[in-house]
């Protein structure tokens, strides 16, 4: 009888397509709920922010400068200045032909003004002014219109958004205190191995501490999610699927470990057994080549390999794409960006591979390490150099992708 999941070994671009397609079928389990603003930083957005009046809501000066007419400063006559406007004064004065009003950035431009003259382009005689040699002035230059950014009622920030400093900033520009935000996804975190102990246990020679449920949980937070740590699994079927059992009153199930091809690796084994379905059973990438996703009833899970970089490099590929999406983050997908080849690289073909690397000054560099185990190496990169299967070398000055 055969126990294992049957063998699906795929492509990253195809193991890539095949979770998108999942995350995109996926809506959020949880109702939206109503917070404090600060409390938003990383949750997504259930409900848009809207303007709640024109934004900006009065004309507004973008520089230091002179509030007056294009025209009468393109005569070269000299301009009075009849007044001062800070940023938060009421405006009270107008500009007519002749005058201008000195202005502050962020201040409002008094009716009748069509442009602001900076103030280091104009040359000033005690009330009078001019534009200096050399220096012009167009109509609305350095104003930004009332109303420019956004029109009251209109939407700032859409529904589905996952929440930054830039949208708190904005909400709170529009006196939104509150905002709905979809329900954190709770996500089971199972590590699995007799070699594992906890982190506070003082292992023995064989042992090693359980780091990557710490690691998971950490994606996970970031992620905008809540983790679940659950009990360490043992080699044992019984006490293996006594554990995927528990998980399964989760969001999501994540398993690190127990999924190559050894005696005592037994996750895929436990999940058929249970009834899983298998989306693929491995990816051609270095490292997490064992990568193992499916479904078990409603809930998806991820057999991640032990290894801890394998871990975190799979939880990025693979696993965010599905977590952004129980969050109610659809397109959420790894970041991936260029940069420029500090060294020659060699390789072997035939997998993607995610290369711990660093980055500095968009040039980027190796960093040594001995392999998928090496935490220590690993904390010292700050992304991840992709080489693509068909390259065994890349030059030194190349424009490489890298995961962030």
């Amino acid at each position: 009888m055969n126990t294992s999941a049957p063998s699906r070994v795929v492509s990253f671009a195809d193991a890539s397509r095949i979770v998108r397609e999942h995350a995109n079928r996926l809506v959020p389990r949880h109702a939206p709920e109503v917070v404090g603003l600060l409390d938003t930083l990383g949750r997504v957005l259930a409900e848009p922010i809207l303007a709640d009046r024109d934004q900006p809501p009065f004309p507004r000066s973008t520089r230091d400068g002179f509030a007056c007419r294009a025209a009468d400063v393109a005569a070269g006559l000299p301009l009075e200045v009849i007044g001062s406007i800070r940023a938060g004064d009421a405006v009270a004065i107008e500009v007519s032909a002749g005058s201008a009003v000195e202005i502050m950035t962020g201040a409002p431009v008094p009716a009748g003004a069509d442009c602001v003259v900076m103030v280091e382009h104009v040359q000033r005689d005690r009330d009078t002014l001019r534009l200096s040699p050399g220096r012009s002035v167009q109509p609305g230059e350095n104003i930004v219109p009332m109303g420019a950014e956004a029109r009251a009622g209109a939407v700032i920030v859409p529904k589905g958004m996952r929440i930054s400093p830039a949208q708190i900033a904005v909400a709170a520009a529009c006196g939104a205190g509150q905002l709905s935000v979809y329900g954190r996804p709770r996500v089971a975190i199972v590590a699995t191995g007799d070699e594992l102990v906890e982190v506070n246990q003082q292992p023995q020679s064989q042992q090693i501490r359980n780091s990557n449920s710490y690691s998971l949980a950490a994606q996970i937070l970031a992620a905008g999610a809540e983790p679940v740590r659950l009990p360490i699994a043992r080699d044992e079927r019984g006490h293996l699927e006594g554990i995927i059992r528990s998980a399964l009153e989760t969001d999501l199930v994540l398993l690190s470990g127990g999924v190559s091809m050894g005696k005592y690796d037994l996750v895929e084994e436990v999940l058929l057994s249970l009834g899983a379905e298998f989306f693929f059973t491995g990816a051609l990438i270095q490292p997490g080549k064992p990568v193992v996703f499916g479904r078990l009833g409603e809930h998806y899970f991820f057999g991640l390999p032990g290894n801890p970089v394998s871990t975190m490099v799979t939880f990025l590929l693979f696993v965010e794409p599905v977590l952004g999406a129980l969050c109610g983050d659809v397109g959420r997908a790894p970041r991936f960006a260029q940069a420029r080849l500090a060294s020659e690289v060699q390789v072997k073909t035939g997998l993607t591979r995610f290369l711990p690397a660093r980055l500095a000054d968009r040039n980027v560099e190796l960093v040594t390490w001995q392999g998928s185990g090496d935490l220590a190496s690993t904390s010292r990169s700050n992304c991840f150099l992709v080489v693509p299967p068909d390259q065994p070398v890349l030059a030194a000055g190349e424009t490489v992708t890298i995961l962030l």
